[in-house]
Order: C-alpha cells, then structure tokens, then sequence
C-alpha cells in the first residue's frame, strides 16, 4: 500500500512517516498544497494524508480539485481545526475522514485501515468490465466460459486496467502503480506484461482488449460489434 502524506511542517511529516514505514507502508511526502495536487492527479496512491494549512494552495483547494479530475483516492484531512463546522466543510469538499491534531498513532493507524478497507471493498466490486471480471479469491481472470490464473503482476496490472477502463493510463503511472516510485522496473518488462495479459484477455473474453496509445500508454477497451 503506498500514502501519500502532504504536511509542511517537516518534523511532523517526518514522525508521521516513520509510524507509516514502520507498519509496512510506503510512503511519499510533500509539503504544499500545488504539489500534493501534481501527486493526487498521479492516481497512484491508495490513500492519501492531507493537511489543511499549506502553502501555495490549501489542503481543501487541492482536494477539491483533484475530485473535481475524478481522483477517487481516500483523503483524510489532518488539521488542527476541530469545530464541528470545520469538519462538515471538509467533508462536504470530499475528504473520506478527518483526524484532529494533536492525534494519536493507533488512531492515526485505525483510521488508516478502516478507510483502505472501504476503498478495496469499492474497487473490488469495480474489478469487472464487459464480459470479465477479477476474482481476488483464487487470482483468476474469469469469462462468460473461460478462465485463466494470474500471476502477482499480472493481476495488479489488470486490476489497475479494469478500475480505470476506457481512461488512458500512461506508462508512468502503470509503473508507479504495480511496481512503485521506487522500483528500477524498465519499460520493457511492462510491455511484457502488458503481452501476457492481452493473451490471457484473448482467452476469455472476445470483446474486452488493451489498446495501445503509442507515446503514451495503455486503455482497456470493449471492442464494436
């Protein structure tokens, strides 16, 4: 699972970080509102820790123009802010949660879980296009007849496809997203990949194939007719 943390205070970022790594996650960190949004529009991150206060942009402004380009990442606000209204204005603007600083890191943790379960529920239940579908269960790549084992790679890519279907995803962030910011992965082992699943796809289904966009990156598409 990879967080996004976006604090400009870099003590505060650095702590909360170190009870991330600590629990296995991976992490990145920014500290203004104009690149948490750059990084928000990536759509690589499973959840994202937001402060409100930032500089350049708020943490709201940023939020709601990432919902605005249909980033649907969880979002939970972190600020010191703590009226009632404070926290309905957050809400309203499309945060998932809203932590109350100071907090506590089981909290913090909690809370963490409890939003990645939410959001694994609702891709889970979007991990079907057309004819196919994903079942996490057993790693399979299921038709209307057929069905084919995945391999590891291979289901994150197609995952990562079928939530995202008919939106080019561009090569960066089909990387950043399967084998992360900090993986030394080559192009060419995508495309490898992106051949292993087009053959698996061919197997099961007649309708549901991965365009190429040359240049930029890949679209899962239901064919005409």
């Amino acid at each position: 699972m990879r967080i996004l943390v976006v604090e400009d205070e870099k003590e505060i970022a650095d702590g909360i970080v170190a009870i991330l790594e600590q629990e296995g996650y991976r992490t990145d960190v920014c500290y203004d509102g104009f690149t948490a949004l750059d990084e928000m529009l990536t759509d690589v991150y499973d959840l994202v820790l937001l402060d409100i206060m930032l500089p350049k942009i708020s943490g709201l402004d940023a939020l709601c123009s990432a919902r605005n380009a249909g980033i649907q990442t969880p979002v939970i606000l972190l600020t010191a802010r703590s009226r009632q209204e404070d926290k309905i204005f957050g809400l309203d603007s499309g945060a998932d949660d809203y932590l109350t600083k100071p907090f506590d890191a089981g909290e913090l943790l909690a809370r963490i879980r409890a939003n990645l379960r939410r959001w694994e529920n609702m891709q889970s239940s979007k991990c079907s296009f057309a004819d196919v579908y994903l079942d996490q269960t057993t790693m399979k790549l299921c038709g209307s007849i057929h069905s084919v084992k995945l391999g590891k790679k291979e289901y994150q890519l197609l995952e990562y496809l079928l939530v995202n279907h008919d939106r080019i995803m561009t090569r960066d962030m089909i990387v950043a997203k399967v084998w992360g910011y900090d993986d030394n992965t080559e192009y060419n082992q995508l495309d490898v990949y992106i051949s292993f699943v087009r053959k698996k796809l061919k197997f099961v289904s007649d309708t549901v194939v991965i365009v190429t966009n040359k240049g930029v990156g890949y679209c899962l598409q239901k064919t005409e007719g």
